[in-house]
């Protein structure tokens, strides 16, 4: 068996925190290669454009010569440049959703899998699917993701891709790192009495459903955004949760704890080992 490095990040939003790309890319090469990190895995909100976030993984994975570089989408590569089909279907260099990859000489096994939502995280609003929906296209950024069916139908497929993955991987003998976008634990779902914007907004975190096929098969560590708290690792039952979110710089939302990308992406930046 051998050692592997492996760094986590997620929402690294470069276009809504104005990153100057070509620098950015350069610095986050260089502190890769200089950390000998061996897979580095993004969970999700690159660009509010998909194919700008499949050029930028081409551009880094041009720049590293001993990093294997691998992503899934969020909801905001989503938006623009990319259809529901492709998502599923398409393939770019790095990308893996509904894909795997094993280590080679460990035991380990990397699964992506975007992810998606069903209401079920909501739980203090008694809301109708139809209602939830509405609120969504009214309020929510996902308004603008075009799908050929409901949200619940689409977790539904989600779902059923996790346990097929995991059931292969099972057949396999292989512990599995799973990197999804969406929440996939009811852990970190923030409940307010006195702000339901948040209470709603739950509702398009995640799903129930995906927390349990984790619990059932046992995963051993699991890879996330969407959320862009500042988290360590925390083991819940038999699985670890890494949330690496990077989160917004701006005049509405100043979630950083420094003044540039790079010192908050470091700062962000999970790393472990595996065997």
């Amino acid at each position: 068996m051998m050692m592997v490095k492996i760094a986590v990040s997620s929402d690294n939003h470069f276009d809504l925190n104005k990153v100057p790309l070509t620098e950015t890319i350069s610095q986050q090469a260089e502190y890769l290669t200089d950390q000998q990190i061996d897979y580095y895995l993004i969970a999700g909100d690159l660009f509010n454009d998909f194919q700008k976030s499949a050029d930028y993984v081409q551009r880094l994975s041009s720049q590293v010569n001993s990093t294997h570089v691998f992503f899934i989408a969020g909801n905001h590569d989503m938006i623009r440049g990319i259809s529901y089909e492709e998502l599923e279907n398409g393939r770019w260099p790095g990308y893996l959703n509904n894909q795997f990859v094993d280590i080679p000489n460990t035991d380990y096994r990397i699964i992506g899998l975007n992810g998606w939502y069903d209401y079920t995280f909501a739980v203090n609003e008694d809301k109708t699917e139809e209602e939830f929906h509405r609120w969504k296209m009214a309020y929510w950024i996902d308004g603008l993701i075009s799908q050929p069916m409901s949200d619940l139908d689409r977790e539904r497929i989600v779902i059923n891709q996790l346990r097929k993955q995991l059931q292969n991987a099972e057949s396999a003998h292989k512990k599995v790192i799973l990197m999804t976008h969406f929440v996939p634990n009811q852990h970190f779902i923030h409940y307010t009495d006195d702000f339901r914007f948040w209470n709603m907004a739950n509702a398009m975190m995640g799903s129930i459903q995906f927390q349990n096929v984790i619990n059932e098969f046992q995963v051993e560590k699991v890879i996330f955004g969407h959320i862009h708290q500042r988290l360590d690792p925390i083991k819940i039952g038999e699985t670890t949760y890494y949330n690496a979110a990077v989160g917004y710089h701006n005049r509405r939302h100043n979630e950083w704890q420094t003044d540039d990308f790079i010192s908050e992406w470091e700062n962000q930046l999970k790393m472990f080992e595996v065997f």
